[in-house]
């Protein structure tokens, strides 16, 4: 279990810098979350964390979070008898994002085995597997690959595919080319559909499991959340190994849209974005997706920059006629139906096929709307009270900011930003946090 903070300094500093607020409200501000203790914080729904055995298999995994419509949630180790400490009792968390790692390295196993050819595929060994990931595959062994190499090139052969070395380069090339048949492989055919939470949940990690305490202080998480960039913040008893609340980006900003109408929250609310520094990212730094683009593509666009969402532009202005979103990858292994028409053979599964698919099939937990419906979206000079309403109202972890009759994409704010807004780190504020961590984590306590 890994505790390394991401550095952001430069991220936060920028906000910092850009922030138009009278330095006795920030530091006001700042001074009050510190004297708040995380054990004010509402509880999770039904007031019991979601916890996932790591026995669990993945595709389980993520239908218990697509059911209890979560992010993430913590990993429970299935070995530990009478834990009394919490590196004994966790294994971290698992979240979409881990997901999404492994189907892509799946994928590109998938595309050594198109690569190759041939049933000799299934000896590629020990030297392919290491670069892909053995660890999440639990063995190095040439015969754990056999399910996945075999049936790429059965689904080739079948299709009367000329398997060539430079059919299937990457993930979203090879999954794209082998259709419904990838996630078919996925879901049903082993290794893959053996592999448990325990097996991917240390080795596919986005951010590290870092817990607090009931008597922390709310500016620790709130800084965890936005600075450190952490999704969510498991709290936890001292000398319990037992994880009490899981706060999340999504529940700090749908709490401080409760503080309207009190006189710190409507002055900084009444600001347009420009004067907090938002949007972060300049015009040409927004990381999209074209809507004709393939979908596995838009996955790997996510891991490649450690973004949570894509919006989806069409046209040289960037015009935004979509979103995709890191938790839209439970479609694709809990309903691989929806998409039995879109193969290699027939037609290629592209964003905007698979954002219609599910509209048009589904409704998105996420926020209760169907995915066809627009994104979330603002004007530059929109106030961040009307951004957090929405951000809150919608259950969404970001809102493009467009401009123009055309709704050009022109930058985005997310939950992690509108954070940003209301805090700053005093100064050597988390130079003992690691420590004291580390020191929780071994079956200690800490406090910060």
């Amino acid at each position: 279990m890994t505790s390394k903070i991401p550095n952001n300094d430069a991220y936060f500093e920028a906000i910092e810098s850009k922030k138009k607020l009278p330095l006795l409200l920030q530091e006001s501000l700042t001074a009050a979350f510190a004297q708040i203790p995380v054990s004010s914080f509402p509880d999770v729904p039904r007031g019991q964390v979601i916890e996932i055995p790591g026995d669990t298999s993945v595709l389980d995994a993520v239908r218990i979070l697509s059911e209890n419509n979560i992010m993430a949630a913590p990993v429970t180790n299935p070995d530990a008898e009478t834990p009394t400490d919490l590196r004994g009792r966790y294994l971290g968390i698992i979240d979409y994002a881990a997901v999404i790692l492994w189907v892509l390295e799946n994928a590109e196993l998938a595309a050594a085995a198109l690569a190759v050819g041939s049933a000799t595929a299934a000896g590629v060994g020990t030297g392919t597997v290491g670069a892909l990931g053995a660890v999440a595959l639990g063995t190095a062994s040439p015969a754990v690959v056999a399910g996945l190499t075999v049936a790429a090139i059965g689904a080739a052969a079948a299709g009367g595919m000329a398997a060539e070395r430079g059919v299937a380069k990457d993930a979203p090339v090879a999954a794209d080319h082998l259709g419904v048949d990838f996630y078919k492989v996925l879901l049903e055919e082993e290794p893959f559909k053996s592999t448990t939470v325990k097996s991917i949940v240390q080795t596919y990690r986005w951010a590290p499991f870092l817990p607090v305490v009931l008597d922390s202080s709310m500016l620790t998480v709130l800084l965890l959340l936005s600075k450190y960039r952490l999704r969510n913040v498991p709290v936890v008893e001292p000398d319990k190994p037992v994880i009490r609340n899981f706060i999340t980006q999504t529940a700090i900003v749908q709490g401080l849209r409760q503080c309207e109408g009190r006189d710190w929250f409507d002055c900084i609310a009444a600001l347009p974005l420009s004067d907090l520094g938002l949007p972060f990212m300049s015009y040409d730094e927004v990381v999209s997706i074209n809507s004709d683009d393939l979908i596995l593509e838009a996955f790997k666009r996510m891991r490649d920059n450690r973004i949570g969402g894509l919006p989806v532009i069409e046209g040289p202005k960037r015009k935004l006629v979509g979103n995709v979103s890191i938790r839209h990858i439970r479609f694709l292994l809990l309903r691989p139906d929806l998409f039995s028409n879109f193969s290699w053979f027939n037609r290629q599964l592209t964003v905007m096929d698979f954002i219609k698919t599910i509209g048009s099939s589904v409704q998105d937990s996420g926020n209760g709307n169907s995915m066809a419906a627009p994104p979330p979206t603002c004007a530059p000079d929109a106030t961040l009270g009307s951004v957090i309403d929405s951000l809150a109202s919608n259950s969404v972890h970001r809102i493009y900011v467009v401009e123009g009759d055309d709704c050009e994409v022109v930058g985005v704010v997310t939950l992690r930003d509108v954070i940003s807004c209301f805090i700053n780190e005093p100064p050597n504020y988390f130079d003992n946090y690691l420590g004291l961590a580390m020191e929780m984590l071994d079956g200690g306590t800490a406090k910060t």
